[in-house]
């Protein structure tokens, strides 16, 4: 059996991956903690779909919590970013509360958008995130305008669009890049790239091996990392984030990465062998990876990884039972929080 290589208090070896390098005990137990409450969230979800407690359809993405913390961790409050249909980790490596976002999904007066918005369009200004979207490739440009506007108020807030392997045949997504690179924008599009734009893979679907071969036309880099590896797309993210800073211009981040479930809520995921689905969970899961290096390098041992378990587990009962106790919007309201209140 391997020695472990536990951090050092006082100096951190230079040969540690980045997130071992760049963030601090407390802050890594924390990330571990977060991926935890974005699965047990969306599981938490499904499980109040299955009862009838939730309406509609809804897009999960357990399988892919690395990416959305590691793209999220270098950004701050001010910092904004665009989502998407399958943008639940986003909200919550963004900061949000999952009491609110529960009571989103129950359609309730207490979520973030009064309970007209759903799964599909959660929106958190106060902290950065800018909202979910249903249209593919719909927040990439809406990314774009935000930096804009950053760039001329000189604000220095920094703008991350996730979006989907699906996006990238979009012409917004082209438009979008282009107009970015020409204006060198403070913006970042992160691909999640899981394999399939509802059942169609991308082999079949998009001409270039690696979405991210598509930033050379728009003249910014492209970068692959191992969406389900915490520490590379973190990397990736500081990287892009410090050129974004620097009024260097945008980068286009392909974040590989897989979803467990189908597609929503409808998907019968006829078109992956069970094989396929099963090699990534017991293989490639991004929460046990980053377990296993966490012990590995003597931050947290198995007792510490169940008090976070517990933790989260606690926290995600506590929210479906608030959104089970809060109001439903009165029908008299039904006109309000729709549009923008006259200044």
């Amino acid at each position: 059996m391997a020695t472990a290589r536990k951090l050092a208090d006082a100096e951190t070896p230079s040969n540690l991956p980045f997130a071992y390098r760049h963030y601090s005990a407390d802050q890594l137990k924390d990330v571990l903690r977060k991926m935890y409450l974005i699965r047990r969230f969306e599981e938490g979800a499904e499980d109040c779909y299955t009862r009838g407690l939730i309406h509609g359809t809804m897009h999960l993405s357990i399988g892919q919590e690395a990416s959305a913390m590691g793209i999220c961790m270098p950004l701050t409050v001010e910092d904004q970013i665009t989502s998407t249909h399958r943008g639940h980790g986003h909200c919550i490596a963004k900061g949000a509360d999952v009491k609110r976002m529960f009571a989103e999904f129950f359609g309730k007066t207490t979520g973030y958008c009064r309970g007209r918005g759903g799964s599909m369009h959660i929106a958190d200004v106060s902290m950065g995130n800018l909202g979910a979207n249903g249209i593919v490739a719909g927040g990439i440009p809406i990314a774009v305008g935000a930096a804009l506007s950053s760039k001329r108020m000189k604000t220095g807030k920094v703008v991350v669009s996730f979006f989907g392997d699906g996006a990238n045949n979009e012409g917004a997504f082209h438009e979008a890049l282009n107009m970015a690179s020409i204006w060198k924008l403070p913006v970042i599009f992160v691909c999640e790239n899981n394999g399939y734009g509802m059942s169609t893979s991308t082999a079949r679907s998009t001409a270039v091996k690696n979405i991210a071969d598509r930033a050379g036309a728009y003249s910014m880099p492209g970068v692959i990392v191992n969406g389900n590896i915490f520490s590379e797309v973190a990397e990736a993210s500081h990287a892009a984030v410090e050129r974004a800073r620097a009024g260097e211009g945008p980068t286009l981040i392909e974040s590989k990465t897989y979803r467990y479930r189908g597609h929503s809520k409808s998907d019968r995921n006829r078109y992956r062998t069970k094989e396929e689905i099963e090699d990534w969970i017991s293989n490639r899961d991004p929460i046990a990876l980053f377990e296993a290096d966490l012990k590995e390098f003597g931050i947290v041992d198995d007792r510490g990884i169940e008090a976070i378990r517990e933790d989260v587990r606690a926290e995600i009962e506590a929210g479906i039972e608030f959104a089970k106790a809060s109001p439903s919007p009165d029908i008299r309201d039904l006109e309000e929080f729709v549009y923008t209140e006259p200044a």
